[in-house]
């Protein structure tokens, strides 16, 4: 059991990392999402939201080897997946590939749920 946390951690963090390629422009981020970008102002947006991404992919892989960041790095994770899924079913008719997006973050929510409870389990009181 002492790989579970860690190993979802990292897992969750190449998830995240995978955006990141979307700084190099609207080409990328068509590639990523399937959807055109209109403007350059969301263009800049969009790009900057992928560099969030990439510092929210190392802090989970940092925390994979520090424990004393494992419930704070759950929280986050949870926190990504969540919020996307959330909003991804508040809009009907997606896309394929954000509905590609939105199974992978459903995997990753069951894990990090997963990661979670084994964390409490061991004492880390993430729960609560």
């Amino acid at each position: 059991m002492r790989w579970i946390v860690p190993g979802v951690l990292m897992l969750v963090a190449v998830v995240h990392a995978l955006p990141l390629a979307g700084v190099l422009g609207a080409g990328r981020l068509l590639q990523l999402y399937g959807v055109p970008v209109p403007d350059p102002h969301v263009e800049l947006l969009l790009r900057h939201r992928t560099v969030l991404f990439g510092l929210l992919a190392a802090l989970l892989a940092c925390a994979a080897f520090r424990p004393d960041l494992h419930r704070m790095a759950l929280w986050a994770g949870l926190s990504s997946v969540a919020s996307f899924l959330a909003l991804w079913v508040a809009l009907p008719g997606t896309n394929a590939s954000l509905a590609l997006v939105a199974r992978v973050d459903a995997a990753a929510l069951v894990l990090l749920l997963a990661a979670l409870a084994v964390h409490h389990v061991k004492g880390g009181r993430a729960l609560g």
